[in-house]
């Protein structure tokens, strides 16, 4: 148990016998009366979003768990095959809840778990990923009035807006949290 005073965004909670993850969190300190913080909750099994506004004295239960490198194998269209990185056992995780990771996961790429009781809770992603242009459209030069990106998709079969220059078969940066273009990357 831990004081709401002292939760911080990223940190897994157990409320009303459920698994949330904290997504926001805004600490408020009025000028009359006491200290509260200010929450938002994701359910990590419903993905139902919960506002929460707790008084800093408050117990909270806080959740422990474990980060485990796993290497992502392929996915069936409703499970995501895993291997562990360390006892080479495979596993699979609902896509169900985790539907934006799915389009950068890759092949044979490795990523971090976050792991409650056998239950993984987050596929964490780096916040930033190359990937290979798969399809672009053509730019026509001059063609500004739509402005100056178009779209493309990446191997995973995400939609991106990119520069009009990017051409089919470059490497791009892409955010994995905006899912936008970063930057080309030249290697």
């Amino acid at each position: 148990m831990i004081k709401a005073g002292q939760i911080e965004k990223g940190m897994f909670l157990f409320y009303k016998n459920e698994p949330y993850f904290v997504a926001e969190r805004e600490f408020v300190n009025p000028g009359k009366g006491s200290a509260f913080s200010r929450l938002k909750l994701k359910n990590v099994r419903t993905g139902s979003v919960l506002k929460e506004v707790r008084k800093t004295q408050d117990q909270v239960e806080e959740i422990d768990v474990v980060d485990k490198d796993a290497q992502f194998l392929y996915s069936d269209g409703e499970t995501y095959n895993f291997m562990d990185s360390e006892t080479y056992e495979q596993f699979g995780v609902p896509v169900k809840g985790f539907e934006d990771q799915g389009y950068f996961m890759m092949e044979g790429e490795t990523f971090r778990l976050v792991v409650w009781n056998e239950e993984v809770l987050d596929i964490k992603l780096p916040p930033k990923m190359v990937f290979v242009v798969t399809e672009a459209e053509e730019a026509v030069k001059g063609d500004t009035v739509q402005g100056t990106t178009k779209n493309c998709t990446i191997e995973t079969g995400l939609q991106v807006k990119v520069p009009i220059f990017i051409k089919q078969g470059e490497k791009i940066m892409v955010n994995t949290e905006t899912k936008e273009y970063v930057e080309r990357v030249n290697k």
